[in-house]
């Protein structure tokens, strides 16, 4: 097979909620897998990044979005701007040098509609755009890595999320990759959506609790809906069995692959805390279980026609 014919397998892990351990998983199988770019994608609160320790190679701006901005020598003060402005970003503010009033516009407030710049009789408003984050190429001890960091109450983050899906897929392509292994953002919004975009298959990790079995539900039913092949994996499942159970019959019943259940193990903190992934610190249960996960994984996702 040329290589322009190669297959590229996305995996992308997600879940339900956060702290389930989704990246704890998602790095595991960073250790185990050859030939493999990886992702993260959960810009919103990234820690993927803790375990691999990315040396960063690129740093590149994000830009997304716009925000108004007042040319106070054009402004007249005349306060159109204040009274179209239904988020409440504009106010007034005394000029710290002349004492005079000023009509001023909030960053954080302003949700950037551009309505006021069209009010404005002076054209004294301008629509700047955003700097909202910053997106990473870097080199880890196990190959590539593309990720991202979004700004303190900066949004879209879904855009970023596609931009590090799509750099990914370009990176898997340069070096001739057969993976991309994504860590995807939790819950079932804008940036999961992105998460899942042309993904292969979603691996969902989830852990024994109602409030568990519930939000695993829902991201299975979105991930159903943008038919992308799902799989299911309890961790922490010795914490409450009979939960695990309940988990087990819902992927029977929903013809859901189950594809493995993880103890609880301190084994797997102690290795966070000095930035390892478990496979790498221990030879023990989980390790063990995870390595089985990663081949039921990989027979399930390359078992299929495309």
């Amino acid at each position: 097979m040329e290589d322009s014919d190669k297959k590229i397998r996305q995996i992308v892990v997600i879940s339900g909620k956060g702290g389930t351990g989704k990246t704890v998983i998602t790095a595991s199988f960073a250790a185990l897998a050859e030939n493999k770019v990886m992702a993260d994608c959960d810009v919103d609160a990234a820690d993927l990044h803790l375990l691999l320790k990315p040396k960063i190679k690129e740093s590149h701006q994000f830009s997304s979005g716009k925000t108004a901005l007042i040319n106070q020598e054009k402004c007249i003060q005349c306060g159109k701007c204040k009274e179209v402005c239904r988020f409440q970003a504009v106010s007034v503010n005394a000029n710290t040098v002349t004492g005079k009033e000023r009509f001023i516009i909030d960053p954080v407030s302003c949700e950037g509609c551009a309505f006021c710049s069209f009010a404005c009789p002076q054209q004294a408003i301008e629509m700047k755009e955003n700097v909202s984050g910053v997106w990473f190429s870097s080199q880890t001890r196990f190959g590539p890595m593309i990720h991202a960091k979004l700004g303190i109450a900066e949004e879209n983050s879904g855009k970023l999320v596609s931009l590090v899906r799509k750099k990914a897929k370009e990176k898997a392509e340069e070096v001739n990759a057969d993976w991309v292994i994504i860590d995807g953002s939790p819950g079932i919004g804008c940036p999961v959506i992105a998460s899942l975009s042309g993904a292969d298959c979603a691996l969902v990790v989830t852990e024994p609790t109602l409030s568990g079995l519930h939000d695993a539900k829902r991201v299975i039913d979105m991930t159903r809906h943008f038919k992308i092949p799902v799989l299911l994996v309890v961790n922490k499942y010795d914490l409450n069995i009979n939960m695990t159970q309940k988990i087990e019959e819902y992927c029977h019943k929903d013809k859901v692959p189950f594809i493995g259940k993880i103890i609880f193990d301190k084994t797997v903190v102690e290795a966070m805390v000095r930035g390892k992934t478990v496979i790498e610190y221990s030879a023990g249960e989980t390790t063990k279980k995870i390595k089985e996960i990663w081949m039921r994984l990989q027979n399930e996702v390359c078992g299929r026609k495309d």
